[in-house]
């Protein structure tokens, strides 16, 4: 990458960054591109040099964050551990998030989950759910996780409680210390892989 490249990524990665606590303080309807100028210190018409309008950045947001996150639990899949390790580390990353960066909880939370241009993205959103029904489904094959159950449905819960803890904290409605983090950990590693678990097996009729 040249130097000049470089610059540009770098002011690029500001922008998007402003713009996520922008949006995040000022939520995304009320919040103009000159917000987003005046957070990143930056003159008004360079964010239209890089970003097309206030949409494409809250797509940007969108798709960077999907693309990280997608490529860590696929990271996790590669690793050679049992499939309860595996549901354990990816919900930890994904609750951690909110530790770590707040501010773009709230606003994939708040605004990205709402806007309808974003959730034309189904094919991002469905690759989520593919890498977990991956892990689930390596479970069933090993024999460490119960085949009676569907893969689908089951990688479809897990996801669903992973999004609505992180709602509850982004809206205020569930506590988030250090504690209550790890206590949400640990109920969805022991509803998702506890309940796949083979001595779980319902008897047959």
């Amino acid at each position: 990458m040249t130097e000049g490249s470089k610059v540009q990524e770098e002011r690029r990665r500001q922008i998007l960054q402003a713009a996520v606590r922008a949006f995040a303080r000022k939520g995304y309807h009320a919040c103009r591109v000159s917000d987003i100028a005046k957070e990143a210190g930056v003159a008004y018409g360079l964010v239209y040099h890089y970003y097309r309008s206030k949409e494409t950045l809250l797509e940007a947001i969108f798709k960077e964050t999907w693309g990280a996150m997608l490529a860590t639990i696929r990271s996790v899949e590669q690793l050679d551990e049992p499939a309860r390790e595996q549901v354990r580390k990816v919900t930890e990353i994904v609750l951690r998030t909110w530790k770590r960066d707040p501010e773009l909880v709230r606003v994939l939370v708040r605004e990205v989950t709402r806007s309808s241009q974003v959730q034309d993205e189904t094919q991002e959103i469905d690759l989520a759910y593919q890498a977990l029904q991956r892990i689930v489904e390596q479970g069933q094959q090993t024999g460490e996780f119960r085949s009676d159950l569907d893969a689908r449905l089951t990688a479809t819960i897990w996801y669903g409680a992973l999004e609505e803890i992180l709602t509850g904290w982004a809206f205020g409605q569930l506590p988030d210390r250090e504690d209550d983090v790890t206590r949400a950990e640990y109920a969805v590693v022991e509803i998702v892989a506890g309940g796949l678990a083979q001595d779980r097996a319902a008897a047959p009729a």
